[in-house]
């Protein structure tokens, strides 16, 4: 009993890396998350968002204006990328999340100018994710000061004491979340990360479940069919999907006060399609994956950039672009606008169909790929 052979060490040893190597999605997975971590964490992830997109409405076309929208851009922070004509369009476009900022250049600004009365400009942002807006906000301060240096010499430059500070004036308007709570944006987030977390894990272990303890046999020899499997082992999990998102709605809004504004329509069709394709996905999981082991280590791979590539925990517009286009294949980003725009901004489904379409398609897509792959195994 006391003899320690290190030729038996060995050949544990040979075995175990033997076994390893055969385990080709295990061995994929403890290779494959430290670099996809590395990826994320050292490209995609930026805490200082810029080129940001702007709405203007530039009602006055003088030169003066135009040195307005190239100071701001020059900050790099912003980028104008639409110019509307009316007020109305302005507010729709930041309602329906196509910019971050909108600005107003009033039709007497060069005028007022001029004539030192120190004008307005009123600049608006979506302070729904305040991460987003607040570095931007802050270059802001020095743009009075700067964006007409060129415009402002001889006789229309600073005449004495009484001249003021900066020839105009920068109005901010923080919309959807004024008082910049971190809170309203977070907590209603953290609705699609706890359902993506327990019902894509649940669920991927329904049929590896069934495999390992020998029960898969007897299922196999039922007159079942594949899409009446996929119903009954999901439909439990659904209200289990219900129950915690009426738990998380209630306690953000007693413990956190989130707004609750509005676009009840919105809010339950997005939590519905969202809990149907995080099952679906589930089960898919399932259905490729040989052990438990392997269905936690896929459901993981899943979940990672779920949290950091959706908008929940980093800017999602902060990213670069080939992180934000792998993001919006997520349904996670998705559910988070839909979320966000119901609860901070009151909309319905007019305005959020563009998110709810994309969660449907991948219901209809992961169901279809689950049912495809249970039909496989089944044969």
């Amino acid at each position: 009993m006391s003899d320690f052979s290190l030729l038996r060490v060995l050949a544990v040893l040979a075995k175990e890396f033997t076994q390893l190597s055969r385990d080709r999605l295990t061995y994929a997975m403890l290779l494959g998350i430290p670099v996809v971590q590395l990826l994320l964490f050292g490209y995609a992830i930026n805490n200082d968002p810029r080129g940001l997109p702007v709405a203007a409405l530039v009602q006055d076309h003088g030169a003066m204006s135009r040195s307005v929208i190239t100071a701001l851009e020059r900050t790099g922070y912003f980028k104008v990328v639409e110019i509307v004509r009316t007020p109305k369009e302005l507010d729709r476009a930041m309602a329906l999340g196509r910019v971050q900022f909108a600005i107003t250049i009033p039709a007497d600004f060069s005028r007022r100018v001029v004539r030192r009365d120190q004008p307005q400009i009123l600049v608006e942002a979506d302070a729904s994710d305040p991460a987003a807006t607040g570095p931007a906000l802050a270059a802001l301060a020095g743009l009075p000061a700067s964006a007409l240096m060129h415009d402002l010499d001889g006789a229309l430059g600073p005449a004495g004491a009484s001249a003021p500070a900066a020839p105009f004036e920068v109005v901010v308007h923080r919309k959807y979340n004024p008082e910049g709570v971190s809170a309203y944006n977070i907590v209603p987030g953290l609705l699609g990360i706890i359902l993506t977390m327990t019902l894509v894990m649940m669920t991927s272990l329904g049929v590896t479940r069934e495999r390992e303890r020998g029960t898969m046999e007897s299922l196999l020899a039922t007159p079942v069919r594949p899409l009446e499997v996929m119903i009954g082992k999901l439909a439990p999990y659904v209200g289990i999907g219900l129950v915690q998102t009426g738990v998380v709605l209630t306690l953000a809004r007693a413990l956190f006060d989130v707004p609750m504004s509005g676009g009840w329509g919105a809010l339950a069709l997005g939590i519905t399609l969202f809990i149907l394709g995080s099952l679906s996905l589930g089960f898919l999981i399932s259905t490729v994956a040989k052990s438990q082991l392997q269905a936690m280590q896929m459901s993981f791979f899943y979940m990672l950039p779920s949290i950091l590539l959706s908008g929940f925990a980093f800017p999602f517009r902060g990213m670069p672009v080939w992180a934000q286009a792998i993001g919006t294949m997520l349904p996670v980003t998705h559910f988070l606008r839909v979320v966000r725009s119901a609860l901070l901004k009151g909309q319905g489904v007019g305005e959020t169909w563009s998110s709810l379409t994309a969660l449907a398609v991948f219901v209809v897509v992961v169901a279809s790929l689950a049912m495809l792959r249970y039909r496989t195994t089944l044969d």
